[in-house]
């Protein structure tokens, strides 16, 4: 049900006010009277009144002021005054009461139709007032509310008429330079962009559209990226008569883009590297192939040498899958150190081994410098070897034939330091920061092709991490040198011939004994070599590609051991462990899983299927044997 409109009927003159409160009524409104302007001014303080018909003349506050105050006052102000008289009807009463602040003024007397028609018209009025500016509240709301910037200009003079508050977020500069310099906004543009984005705002009135993504320069000389679209706004005769538009930051997602970009990049670069690394492996051990099976004088040389080729490439080839799993694991949080007290010396002896013959064929002159007391780590000393083994092969592979690698130990209280110096290529400044980054390759002379896969610092440094350590670099320029130094948290310290935590000697492995073993692989070429091997070694060996009857034939040939290969076409290796182990007659074979996968969740996988032993493909001479004896 709606509610009558409260109308406030103001006059000293009975008679007058009874008549008009009739009228009023008659058409349905709630009238209150008041006979003088203090009176009236109380009302429209405590009540929601719409309207005031308010005699001029008054006892007390003449009703010019009467308005003035009404409309004076924020709570009040939107209150409709419609102002009567039967004395001031001249014109100049007229128009000094309008200038006062009423809506509309009537001259006495005043017919009843002529009474209603003017207060329905004022309040129609007011509704359509208060409907613009719930409407311009909400807008404002929205608006101010927004994380973009929303503007609104005239057409054709493209002046500013409304502007949110991200603005002063977005373009960096108080919203009220904009009133004082219109044009600043488009001056704060990118000096390399300003030119484009006038183009379009000078065409905004033949057109009245775009979309465009430029930068604003920040107060502080930093660049933002935002997007910028244009609508045309139309009236009711499709004439554009103002734009809007809508500025929105941007500048995460260009960052985002660049760095897919770029991690594409590196990608690439990565994919064409590997490439590279693995092709050259495979060429040689090609050859050398071909040479096992020549003939001639030198026959046996040529194949003694062709053998250490392939065992040397093949070894190569190993090293890059091992660090390529490497960064798998540790970016998947899957690698284990292994951690026990570490005497350092022996962790640098292993590594300088490692990378001896790499420094010795680059005829490099190696210095090795320790203090005289032994130093213990708590660590991993497989990893912290190949760490250590790493930086020495990187130091060689980009230092110059003839060149000086030097290794010097220091101790800083609780911190060792290792620092691994050379006099090779160097490193640009700009390339500092970037090469711990993954697939990072070094700049290298044209002459020369990028070696690696740019991976090893990378691997290094999350390593050291693990240990509680880190990697840093320096440089004085490309061409003079680099040093990479490591920082390792000490453990403790001891006299030189200090006695080294003794490790349980490992019995020799017992010889073959003529064992038998079954050999299931569907790589043919792989399982046969294997074979021949095991049969120099004097294994008795058996071969099957085929392990859909595996358990029929373990059972005609009884081998002591089957080396089983788990990713085997339409075969789940896992189900066939499980099966051999619970047959009865079976169950005591010995079960070696020979596998490309070695992450801990695929060991653990074996243990459960029952395998005894887990060998990664290429599996070492010495693991194969431990595998096979048990």
């Amino acid at each position: 049900m709606t509610t009558p409109t409260l109308i406030l009927n103001v006059d000293d003159n009975d008679g007058a006010r009874y008549a008009k409160t009739r009228i009023l009524q008659s058409a349905g409104f709630d009238v209150v009277e008041a006979s003088n302007g203090t009176d009236a001014l109380a009302v429209v303080k405590r009540s929601s009144v719409a309207l005031v018909l308010l005699d001029v003349k008054l006892p007390d506050i003449n009703g010019i002021e009467v308005c003035r105050r009404i409309k004076a006052d924020p709570d009040s102000a939107m209150v409709l005054v419609l102002q009567t008289s039967a004395a001031l009807t001249g014109r100049a009463d007229k128009i000094r009461g309008l200038e006062g602040g009423a809506d509309n003024y009537l001259a006495a007397p005043i017919e009843a139709d002529e009474l209603i028609a003017n207060v329905n018209a004022l309040l129609r009025m007011r509704q359509t007032q208060s409907a613009l500016r719930d409407s311009e509240e909400r807008f404002r709301q929205l608006t101010d509310n927004i994380e973009d910037v929303f503007w609104m200009f005239s057409v054709p003079a493209r002046a500013l008429e409304y502007v949110s508050p991200a603005y002063a977020t977005i373009w960096g500069r108080p919203v009220d330079t904009l009133a004082r310099e219109p044009d600043s906004w488009l001056t704060a543009v990118h000096p390399d962009d300003r030119a484009y984005v006038g183009a379009l705002w000078e065409a905004v009135q033949d057109t009245p559209h775009y979309e465009a993504e430029f930068r604003v320069t920040m107060p502080d000389g930093s660049p933002r990226w935002v997007r910028d679209r244009l609508f045309p706004v139309r009236d009711r005769h499709d004439q554009v008569y103002r734009v809007a538009r809508v500025t929105s930051d941007i500048t995460r997602r260009k960052e985002m883009e660049a760095l897919l970009r770029a991690a594409d990049a590196n990608k690439n670069e990565f994919l064409a590297t590997l490439a590279h690394e693995l092709r050259n492996p495979l060429s040689p051990i090609r050859n050398a192939a071909a040479l096992l099976g020549a003939s001639g004088n030198g026959a046996n040389e040529r194949q003694a040498r062709a053998r250490d080729v392939i065992t040397r490439q093949v070894d190569h080839l190993a090293h890059l899958v091992d660090d390529l799993l490497d960064v798998a694991r540790i970016s998947e949080g899957k690698i284990v150190l292994r951690q026990e007290e570490v005497e350092l010396k022996g962790v640098i002896a292993q590594a300088v081994e490692t990378a001896g013959p790499l420094i010795a064929a680059r005829e490099h002159k190696l210095e090795v410098v320790q203090p005289e007391r032994q130093i213990w780590l708590m660590g991993d000393p497989v990893r912290l070897a190949q760490s250590m083994g790493n930086l020495l092969h990187n130091a060689a592979k980009f230092t110059p034939k003839g060149g000086r690698i030097r290794v010097e130990v220091t101790l800083a209280g609780d911190v060792v330091r290792i620092a691994v110096q050379d006099n090779g290529i160097g490193i640009a400044d700009d390339n500092l920061s970037r090469i711990f980054g993954m697939f990072a390759q070094a700049a290298v002379p044209p002459d020369r092709a990028p070696e690696g896969l740019g991976i090893g610092l990378s691997l290094v440094s999350r390593l050291l991490e693990m240990h509680g350590g880190r990697l840093s670099a320096t440089s004085p320029g490309i061409g003079l040198g680099s040093t990479f130094t490591v920082e390792l948290p000490v453990l403790r310290t001891a006299e030189q011939g200090a006695q080294a935590p003794q490790a349980t000697a490992e019995a020799p492995a017992p010889a073959s004994g003529g064992r038998k073993i079954m050999l299931v692989d569907d790589n043919v070429d792989a399982m046969e070599m294997m074979a021949f091997l095991l049969a120099e070694m004097g294994y008795e060996a058996h071969t099957t590609a085929d392990a859909g009857n595996l358990v029929q034939m373990a059972l005609e040939l009884r081998p002591d051991v089957i080396v089983l290969d788990i990713g085997l076409p339409g075969v789940d290796g896992y189900e066939l462990a499980r099966m051999l182990k619970q047959h009865p007659q079976l169950a005591s074979i010995r079960l070696v899983a020979h596998t490309g996968y070695g992450s801990p969740e695929d060991r653990r996988k074996a243990q459960e299927a029952g395998f005894d032993a887990h060998l990664v493909k290429p599996a070492e001479l010495e693991d194969l044997e431990k595998a096979l004896q048990g």
